[in-house]
């Protein structure tokens, strides 16, 4: 998991992190903006846990999540086959 990729992609991933830490709030999750370390301070403040169980649940969450994002399918420019 590739967290520049995941700030990029904030809009559509931050529903996952939502499911998985439903009392993160919408003002959390705009503030989080894909950042790693905001999230850890977020779960810790919100779930009163500290900073190593918080970094312990997001390394599980990133192993849940290690494929993101899928890559995409896009035709390979060698079976593209131009007419003369």
């Amino acid at each position: 998991m590739n967290w520049d990729i995941i700030e990029g992609d904030w809009k559509q991933f931050k529903g996952q992190v939502k499911e998985k830490w439903s009392k993160l709030t919408d003002k959390h999750l705009d503030k989080i903006a894909g950042k790693r370390d905001e999230l850890v301070g977020k779960i810790q403040k919100a779930y009163g846990v500290t900073k190593n169980e918080a970094e312990r649940q997001i390394k599980n969450f990133e192993e849940r999540h290690r494929d993101y994002p899928p890559p995409k399918n896009t035709p390979s420019s060698d079976t593209t086959h131009k007419q003369a």
